[in-house]
């Protein structure tokens, strides 16, 4: 390990040319070619051992740059996510990116490893490198050669300052009120984010006093990588009860945080320990190249704002799909007495879906200002579909984004690899035929409800519902190839995908800040309601929460996504199955059920297209969020695919209909 130089060092600008003139050499054309990079580090390494006059000036100028710059920017910064919080450090990363910060090679050593490893790319090839090739390389320049071993060796006050601020940041971050609600035994004095500072000032003073007495009593670094394994178990323990009790961002990215200060710390008294027992610091190299690779990885994705998120909304993303999949569970029917209750629940929903698209062919016809007409729009569909979800009745459309979590759910429980694919396949069967049947009793029924709305208003004021030019218009936008529906069906899709992460996010929401119990405690609600009336309410709000913001959210987004549009001047409009097919009621009878054929046939077909587009993109969406979520690559595509064609071709009432009456089993 280096020691306290001797003699004149060189100066600074000369050891960093130096030193960057070694990179150079040692990085490769392609950073892939692991090969190449393996070759040439070897070959410096047998140069050092060839020149002992390169090999002095090398051991001298690393020395002399540890000796002369700071190293909190090395040790605490690289690779530990800061203290600021999750939007502070997005922020951060993304204005560095487009001005990236002004750095001091000449002052810190974080800045001098980001000027030495200055490609992005350099992180590839040296972490690519075999741990025992850089091993190799360290031994060649002979760092114990000439030391003297009552001096500290360059560098390792600074480390050990580093840890002990370390400690400092690990103790205070386990003390958040946060983590202490997700687990009050860490308000204990026995918690090992306490006992770790404490121990860290031990060892951190044992160290320094070893190196000028030798015969102290020795504190190696042992118990003290206890505490930091046992502050780990703490933050997956947190981690775990988040992923069933709730969490937020703000409590992800504290964990993470935690485990980033956590390896640090590790790492450094991994270092630290062995020095103390070999004062060569050959024993120490297996853990600096460790650190090495640690720091050059961190340096090259300092302002990744990808590998942020993923480490950072995993568990959050998570934790919402997981409710999401948990409400799709109630859209998959399995027996024949849940397929008919799907499909009238679908039907009572269609009496609504006719009368909201009626509500908003007159809110149209007001002509309102454009922000009004929007919040209008949306206060009718989010109103109406909160309605029909307390009524127990069911949009088809709102089944996928939830049935697609409950399928990535079990992919993700066999990790990704489905040994009897007959059980997925099963599920997806029943997922097809509960999705149909919800189309057809939306649709049977809001088409006729339609018309009957019509009728009534013919015979109550002896006009039409809508007149023909209006008719025509509904005719003509529902055209699959010249009005853009499929793509408005698309983005309505979107809309229906977003609703499912809604519904998650409310659940998780609720349930993280313990919404039920606060409202059992309100005082003035018990002394309003009574006891088992507000004890009703805070299950009701417990179990629909989500599905309420989810249901009134999506209603939103679909009445103002033409304004969305308009005042960004952009083609986006929505397009809904259930609401598409009682507007085509309306338009039969506004021609007193003879219109024009060829119109009339293409806006059928378009509806159809309209739901397979509905239900493709939101579920499409909903599945891939919901395995990147649980972290599942789903191996087995092919497979699936083929047994899901021969599942079809063999039994295709199982995609369709019902299984067939069971003995005993009452006639629906």
């Amino acid at each position: 390990m280096a020691q306290q130089p001797h003699g004149h060092a060189p100066a600074a600008p000369d050891a960093m040319r130096l030193l960057s003139g070694l990179i150079e050499q040692l990085r490769p054309n392609n950073p892939n070619d692991i090969v190449s990079a393996t070759a040439r580090i070897e070959a410096l390494a047998a140069r050092f051992r060839a020149d002992a006059q390169l090999r002095g000036a090398v051991r001298t100028a690393i020395e002399s740059l540890f000796a002369s710059r700071q190293a909190g920017s090395l040790y605490l910064s690289l690779g530990i996510l800061p203290i600021t919080g999750f939007f502070s450090e997005t922020w951060r990363r993304i204005s560095h990116t487009l001005l990236p910060d002004l750095q001091a090679p000449e002052i810190y050593l974080g800045d001098l490893l980001q000027h030495l490893f200055h490609r992005k790319t350099d992180e590839i090839w040296v972490r690519g490198v075999a741990d025992a090739t850089w091993i190799d390389l360290l031994a060649s320049l002979e760092f114990d050669a000439d030391s003297d071993p009552t001096t500290l060796p360059v560098g390792l006050p600074a480390m050990l300052q580093s840890l002990w601020l370390l400690s400092y940041r690990i103790t205070v971050l386990g003390c958040e009120p946060e983590l202490l609600r997700a687990d009050p035994s860490l308000a204990r004095p026995d918690s090992p984010f306490l006992a770790q500072n404490l121990e860290t000032r031990a060892f951190v003073e044992c160290c320094l006093q070893r190196w000028s007495d030798p015969d102290a009593v020795a504190e190696d670094e042992k118990q003290l990588l206890v505490l930091f394994d046992q502050c780990r178990a703490a933050v997956e323990r947190i981690h775990r009860r988040a992923a069933q009790a709730g969490t937020s961002l703000q409590l992800t990215y504290k964990l993470q945080c935690l485990r980033d200060h956590i390896g640090r710390g590790e790492q450094l008294a991994s270092i630290a320990g062995e020095l103390q027992r070999d004062r060569s610091g050959q024993t120490a190299y297996p853990a600096v190249v460790a650190l090495l690779k640690t720091l050059v990885f961190a340096s090259c994705r300092q302002n990744d704002l990808r590998t942020f998120w993923r480490q950072n909304l995993e568990l959050t993303a998570r934790r919402i799909t997981e409710y999401a999949g948990k409400a799709g569970e109630h859209y998959i029917t399995e027996s024949r007495q849940e397929y008919f209750g799907m499909a009238r629940a679908a039907m009572g929903a269609g009496l609504f879906i006719a009368s909201m698209a009626m509500i908003k062919l007159a809110l149209h016809e007001v002509h309102l200002a454009p922000l009004n007409e929007m919040l209008a729009y949306g206060l009718n569909y989010g109103l109406g579909f909160m309605l029909i979800y307390m009524l127990g009745f069911t949009v088809a459309t709102k089944q996928p984004a939830m049935t697609a979590n409950a399928l990535a759910a079990s992919i993700g429980e066999a990790k990704g690899k489905v040994r009897d694919l007959d059980n997925l396949i099963s599920l997806i069967a029943r997922t097809c035929r509960s999705q149909i049947v919800a189309i057809l009793g939306n649709v049977s029924v809001a088409i006729p409800t339609a018309i009957g709305i019509s009728l009534l208003a013919t015979w109550l004021t002896g006009k039409p519902a809508i007149p023909p030019a209006e008719a025509d218009k509904l005719l003509a936008g529902h055209h699959p190839f010249t009005s853009g529906a499929l793509l408005y069906a698309g983005v309505a899709g979107v809309c229906l995908f977003l609703s499912g992460l809604i519904a998650g996010y409310f659940d998780n929401l609720t349930t993280y800040n313990r919404v039920p119990e606060r409202i059992r405690q309100l005082g003035w609600a018990q002394r309003l309601l009574g006891a088992r009336r507000l004890e009703r309410l805070a299950d009701y709000v417990e179990r629909h929460m989500g599905a309420l913001a989810s249901n009134f959210l999506f209603g939103m987004m679909l009445g103002s996504a033409w304004g969305i549009g308009m005042l960004l001047g952009l083609p986006i409009d929505i397009r809904h199955v259930a609401f598409s097919s009682a507007y085509l009621g309306y338009s039969a009878a506004a021609y007193d059920f003879a219109p024009p054929l060829a119109p009339f046939l293409w806006a059928c077909v378009g509806v159809v297209g309209i739901g397979f587009v509905n239900l493709g993109v939101s579920f499409a969406l909903a599945l891939f969020v919901a395995l990147r979520a649980r972290g599942v690559t789903f191996s087995q595509g092919r497979q699936l695919l083929r047994g899901l064609i021969r599942r079809l071709l063999t039994h295709p009432r199982d995609f369709f209909l019902p299984p067939k009456k069971q003995a005993g089993e009452l006639v629906q």
